[in-house]
């Protein structure tokens, strides 16, 4: 059937101005069920992936230390005000791509959106109990892939090799030999680019002070670290009880204050079980 123009216009208004109605009883749904995804998420576990950080934190050889610095007391003016003072990179922190490339992304610039995500385990730590400087491989990815399905777009892919155990000895985090060389285990080229640039993946973390291996870092390399923060995306260092968490189905909250241009910042984030 062939209908005239002006009778079609009118045909949608009129379908539109019918669809008002339902169309505001069909919002009430999609506001509750975020009520719903709530209390369904209120009923699982949660684990914090965060280390406590003080003075005593382990940290990159070339900052200093931590100092706090006490201004008011309960006892004497009625309220508690502590000063910390430490670089941004301090405990389980924010690495944004401004960390290494100017004109990217500094901390206050990061999407909130990037900031919930789909948890990946990748667990190496069998491997890495068996050689410190090991760093993930192709076939690892190949292997999660092989039980789970492709890694999911916009993930956030943690590595875990355990090495958050060895939390707060900054000497065994090190992990160094005779020879000054430190031992810890690292990410690859390979696996990142895979990551990032085919998988889709919105941010990344581990348990050690670098994303290279130790045997790279001692020669002052990060490649791999300035590679990752180059296409404009961030990481999280120092995490922690990832062995508390599955190889899959959870998520992952990540939070930070918002220092205007900040480089990096202290972190807290929570992993929520499926």
């Amino acid at each position: 059937m062939r209908i005239p123009l002006a009778g079609l216009l009118g045909l949608c208004a009129a379908l539109a101005l019918g669809m008002g109605s339902a169309g505001a009883a069909a919002d009430t749904p999609r506001q509750g069920s975020l009520n719903e995804i709530y209390a369904t998420l209120a009923t699982k576990k949660f684990v914090d992936l965060t280390h406590a950080f003080g003075p005593t934190t382990p940290h990159w050889k070339g900052f200093g230390e931590m100092k706090i610095r006490n201004l008011y007391t309960i006892d004497k003016a009625g309220f508690q005000v502590d000063e910390f003072c430490h670089v941004g990179q301090w405990g389980t922190h924010v690495d944004p791509p401004a960390h290494f490339h100017k004109g990217l992304k500094s901390v206050d610039q990061i999407d909130p959106k990037d900031m919930l995500m789909p948890l990946v385990i990748l667990d190496v730590h069998d491997k890495v109990a068996r050689n410190p400087d090991y760093v993930v491989s192709l076939d690892d990815v190949k292997a999660w892939e092989g039980r789970h399905g492709r890694i999911p777009e916009h993930a956030f892919v943690a590595m875990r090799t355990d090495w958050a155990k060895k939390w707060p000895d900054d000497a065994a985090m090190q992990n160094r030999d005779k020879a000054g060389v430190a031992h810890y285990p690292g990410w690859s080229m390979p696996v990142l680019q895979l990551l990032y640039e085919q998988r889709g993946i919105a941010a990344s973390g581990h348990e050690t002070t670098d994303t290279d291996p130790g045997t790279a870092t001692t020669k002052d390399d990060y490649t791999l670290e300035s590679w990752l923060l180059g296409t404009n995306h961030y990481q999280i260092e120092m995490l922690a009880n990832l062995d508390q968490v599955p190889e899959s189905g959870a998520l992952v909250m990540v939070s930070f204050p918002k220092p205007e241009h900040g480089s990096g910042f202290p972190a807290r984030v929570v992993a929520i079980l499926p």
